[in-house]
């Protein structure tokens, strides 16, 4: 695949609710994932294994999910980027928008590793 047609999977996927399958399906196994600072989630988790842990933690802490919007990305060379905004209320805080930039990067038909900013 090339980064375009990742980038419009994994825009697809997500759009239609299935993050977790579009990390399965999009993800290299030896993926990077960088936050912007070290707080409930690490600042950087690698690997697949490490990944899965990482969304399990986040998702434990949401205490309501109100919904989604995801631009169309935006592809340079082996990188793409989208933003991304989630409507949701987070255990013992007031509902926000989360509105966060993520950078990807591709190699072998894979995402190699993904940042995050907010």
């Amino acid at each position: 695949m090339t980064t375009q047609e990742i980038a419009e999977r994994l825009v697809f996927l997500c759009r239609s609710g299935r993050v977790e399958e579009a990390k399965e399906e999009l993800f290299a196994e030896d993926i990077v994932s960088i936050e912007p600072y070290e707080g409930l989630l690490p600042r950087e988790t690698r690997g697949m294994s490490n990944i899965r842990k990482k969304a399990a933690l986040f998702i434990s802490h949401v205490q309501e999910f109100y919904g989604s919007t995801i631009s169309d990305p935006v592809v340079a060379g082996d990188y793409f980027s989208l933003a991304w905004y989630s409507d949701l209320q987070m255990k013992g805080e007031p509902r926000k928008i989360n509105i966060e930039l993520c950078l990807y990067k591709t190699k072998n038909s894979k995402i190699i590793s993904e940042q995050f900013f907010y």
